[in-house]
């Protein structure tokens, strides 16, 4: 078997003082005056449009301007780390940490939200699940933006993306003997890349994780050899946004600027935030001025785009340099008094999120399974994990980051009551009656609410859909595993901090303030309790802990998804969408900001709604597409 070349692994432990770091900039001083392009992000697609406009034009001048440092990119289960699952979320450097406002409609609980705040932005501290959404999420991105995009000759749809996917990635097949062992099964037609961007299947699965998995079959779930070439409901392995020898996390601060730091024409600056943009004359000519400030220092200063500037800032920070810079909502901006330059109501509007609670049960006929995650709190056997860790290659517990198995099912396939939730759905969309669950700024706003009800009626044809998924429940191990909802209705806002619009923004999440989302969670945790009757389940005597088995009616469900209710999955999106203008859009089929000259979005904040996947490879898939985008218009 022939690995990819290794030569990142060692910059994974000396990322502070490694080689290819050394020509990052920290002060405006060691920049150029002007550059041709200057990305506003040094995150997952922000680096990938980066490293191919670099690329493809080495006579012009690219500049990423990233908030964060360089910082140590651990995957999410590796030593020392004995608690596995424990350090997805544990705090460390290179992370915003946000909350959200609280909610009314489940008990004023609060979402927390974690985010990239580093060179390779979310990419560096996610939960390295690389998967993809069905081609019905994008052929629906398709629909959204149809029939005004349609003349467009850049297609949003399956078909015009999944080139991207293939490009944007390295897939390396595990070893026949892991194969063998574990059943992995795969496509390489859905493959085909080879950017340092790496994915992999782990040599280590936890003994007990074929239970779940025997237990959907015996359900009627469908076995899928390949969920990543567009088909995507049933049970599926999961790559992982993993080096296939060192078993490190592989993101975009390596792939797309550690592996090509020495062009150039390629500069970084880190440290500084970039606070808005700058349109000298009418807002119509571009590009505009940057404006950046100092971290370290607080010094502010302007930097000159020749050809145009692209915010990749992320969903929570794309939206609040354009209000910073008098673009979004011109109620909004007037409150807090910044003069309007664009009135676009869609900025910061349109924010959802994968929610989902929790369904448990326990064993009252114990398997004896081996190795189980408590064996990690066994010092010899943590020290033998970590020295297989080790290893070239890598191998054991350490290697399996957070899981690489899900399942995915289709409302239809999971209830009886899927007409009635969709045709509920089909008459909020239609009489307007869904206005009444969706934050206060759209009321005054015809686009939004003209927006809303496109994307209404979308959900629910999708939603009808037998081969498009409305349920991810992703599995390891263990006596518990979480209900992803993955078209929820309901939407919030991302907002300029009011006392102090330089601080982190202010999020109005929402989540479960549409109460189909209700009604969807309800199905799932219907849904998951068949699993408890399966000959697997019956044979270690599973019993249901949560909600238990008491709780019956739905009316009782919905209060234990209120109180059990993760609020994000981390997968916050859609704040800039790539909508016409007069459905709330902010950006076209080309990125552009609608009305703004020589202004783009290249980030996960463009995505129209939610797809049915963890957001990291569309994010790198966008990168690249954004990157062909704007290598076409300046070739022409």
């Amino acid at each position: 078997m022939v690995f990819p070349n290794i030569f990142h692994v060692g910059l994974l432990a000396t990322l502070a003082t490694a080689s290819p770091y050394a020509a990052i900039k920290r002060q405006t001083t060691q920049l150029h005056e002007s550059y041709d392009f200057i990305i506003a992000g040094g995150g997952t697609a922000g680096l990938t449009v980066a490293d191919r406009l670099s690329e493809t034009f080495p006579e012009k001048t690219v500049l990423v301007v990233e908030y964060g440092d360089i910082a140590y990119a651990p995957g999410v289960f590796d030593p020392p780390d004995t608690v596995w699952g424990g350090a997805s979320t544990a705090p460390r450097p290179g992370i915003f940490s946000f909350q959200s406002l609280p909610n009314s409609e489940v008990k004023n609980r609060t979402a927390v939200v974690l985010a990239g705040q580093t060179v390779g932005g979310s990419s560096a501290v996610n939960g390295m699940f690389f998967d993809r959404g069905s081609r019905f999420d994008y052929d629906a991105w398709a629909r959204a933006g149809s029939p005004e995009f349609d003349a467009s000759e850049h297609k949003w749809d399956w078909q015009g993306l999944f080139p991207y996917f293939r490009k944007s990635v390295t897939f390396t097949e595990p070893h026949p003997d892991i194969v063998e062992k574990y059943g992995y099964s795969w496509d390489t037609s859905a493959f085909g890349g080879s950017t340092p961007i790496h994915s992999s299947f782990p040599p280590f699965q936890w003994a007990d994780h074929f239970v779940a998995r025997q237990a959907w079959e015996e359900m009627g779930v469908r076995v899928a050899d390949e969920c990543a070439g567009g088909d995507k409901e049933g049970v599926c392995w999961v790559p992982l946004s993993q080096h296939p020898v060192t078993a490190r996390r592989s993101h975009a601060g390596l792939g797309h600027y550690a592996s090509v730091a020495t062009r150039p024409n390629y500069h970084l600056l880190v440290q500084h935030q970039v606070t808005r943009v700058v349109y000298p004359k009418d807002v119509s000519s571009g590009p505009p001025l940057v404006e950046l400030r100092s971290l370290t220092n607080a010094t502010v200063s302007n930097i000159t785009a020749k050809a145009e500037v692209i915010l990749a800032a992320g969903t929570f920070h794309t939206p609040t340099i354009l209000q910073r810079s008098g673009i979004g909502p011109a109620p909004f901006l007037a409150e807090v008094g910044i003069p309007l330059v664009l009135d676009l109501p869609g900025v910061g509007a349109n924010l959802h999120d994968h929610s989902g609670p929790t369904f448990s049960w326990n064993y009252t006929k114990p398997g004896n399974f081996s190795p189980m995650p408590s064996d990690m709190l066994d010092v010899t056997f943590a020290a033998d994990a970590a020295a297989q860790f080790n290893d070239t290659p890598a191998r054991g517990p350490y290697t399996l980051a957070m899981a690489n198995s899900a399942m995915y099912v289709s409302l239809p396939n999971l209830t009886t009551s899927h007409t009635t939730i969709t045709n509920k759905i089909r008459a909020m969309a239609t009489d307007g009656s869904a206005s009444s669950y969706l934050p206060a700024a759209y009321l005054s706003d015809p686009t939004l609410l003209a927006g809303y009800a496109r994307q209404l009626s979308i959900l629910s044809a999708f939603l009808s859909n037998p081969q498009a998924p409305s349920l991810e429940v992703p599995f390891a191990t263990g006596t518990s595993s979480r209900a992803f909802l993955l078209h929820p209705l309901s939407r919030g806002t991302v907002r300029l901090n009011h006392t102090s619009p330089l601080s982190q923004p202010t999020l109005d999440y929402r989540s479960a303030s549409n109460p189909v989302d209700f009604d969807l969670h309800v199905a799932h945790l219907r849904f998951l309790r068949e699993m408890l009757a399966t000959p697997t389940m019956r044979r270690y005597g599973a019993e249901e802990t949560g909600p238990g088995a008491h709780v019956q009616s739905d009316e009782a469900l919905r209060e234990y998804v209120k109180d059990t209710l993760t609020f994000s999955f981390m997968h916050p999106c859609c704040t800039a969408a790539m909508l016409p203008r007069g459905l709330g859009g902010v950006v076209g089929p080309d990125l552009r900001v609608h009305g703004a000259g020589g202004l783009r979005v290249v980030d996960v904040s463009v995505l129209p709604f939610l797809v049915s996947a963890h957001t990291s490879a569309t994010a790198y898939a966008v990168g690249e597409k954004a990157a062909d985008i704007i290598i076409g218009s300046w070739r022409a």
